[in-house]
């Protein structure tokens, strides 16, 4: 039998978007140095390599973003627990509004994502921090 999609990814991306508040990059730019903000890169590794990321930003795989917001988990990252505004940033704001909805049923407050994502971000000539090869 075939699959029935009753809520496809058009639906799940407009309904976080209603739900969760979305940055300008000059908004988030004027964040950047912001000691009560923290940017959450949730892109994976390659990307990071490949592109760069956000000067500062933590790397948080999205696969694993649950995992490291939950104390409960074994794999807990503090910084989540840490009283911060966490701006969350992908490659287009896709990821990132799923993420950010996600991270505020779970509890994480506040929290916003980054409009347009890294692509807007590298666009508008904001600083970019490159990874050292490994």
């Amino acid at each position: 039998m075939a699959q029935n999609i009753t809520r496809g990814i058009k639906t799940l991306l407009a309904e976080a978007r209603a739900a969760v508040t979305t940055l300008p990059v000059d908004t988030a730019r004027a964040l950047l140095d912001s000691p009560e903000h923290v940017f959450i890169d949730l892109r994976d590794i390659r990307e990071l390599q490949r592109e760069g990321k956000i000067p500062g930003a933590v790397s948080c795989p999205r696969g694993m973003l649950e995992f490291w917001i939950d104390p409960e988990s074994p794999y807990h990252k503090e910084i989540f627990s840490e009283d911060k505004t966490f701006v969350f940033y992908c490659a287009s704001a896709w990821r990132s509004a799923l993420a950010a909805r996600t991270a505020m049923e779970m509890g994480l407050a506040p929290v916003c994502h980054l409009d347009g994502g890294f692509t807007a971000w590298k666009s508008a000539d904001a600083p970019v921090e490159t990874l050292k090869p490994r």
